[in-house]
């Protein structure tokens, strides 16, 4: 698996990918794959950055990310369905973590109904941080 930053011109990429990533996790977002697009680009040019996964020059998911003052904001981590159960969302996890994060503190958001994306992240050394409850 190869690891590539985003550049701008990847970012209709990312909202394709995205746009998975809020179908397969349960997330109640109506965001069109263009208003994706547009908010990527927003993120990729200021706090965000981005890293692509490769396999065989096949794109199969990215990391969207922020680096705050005392930890790492991982916005998004989204490997595609067909590539799932392979350990390629570990093996990115821990490459971005030994590469480019440098082993600083890492904070995610997992939606509550995301039952495999909790499990997930447990599995690979994460522990329950807090709750956000909302009253629509």
């Amino acid at each position: 698996m190869d690891m590539k930053k985003a550049r701008d011109s990847d970012c209709s990429l990312l909202a394709n990918l995205n746009h998975q990533l809020i179908l397969d996790e349960g997330h109640r977002s109506s965001t069109t794959i263009g208003q994706l697009e547009k908010r990527m680009k927003e993120w990729l040019s200021a706090d965000y950055d981005a890293y692509i996964f490769w396999l065989d020059a096949e794109p199969i998911g990215y990391v969207l990310f922020r680096v705050d003052a005392e930890f790492i904001y991982v916005r998004q981590l989204f490997v595609h369905r067909d590539y799932r159960r392979r350990g390629l969302g570990r093996s990115a996890f821990h490459w971005l973590n030994e590469n480019v994060w440098q082993e600083q503190l890492v904070r995610i958001d997992v939606l509550s109904n995301n039952g495999i994306g909790i499990a997930f992240w447990r599995s690979i050394g994460f522990d329950d941080y807090c709750i956000t409850m909302e009253r629509g």
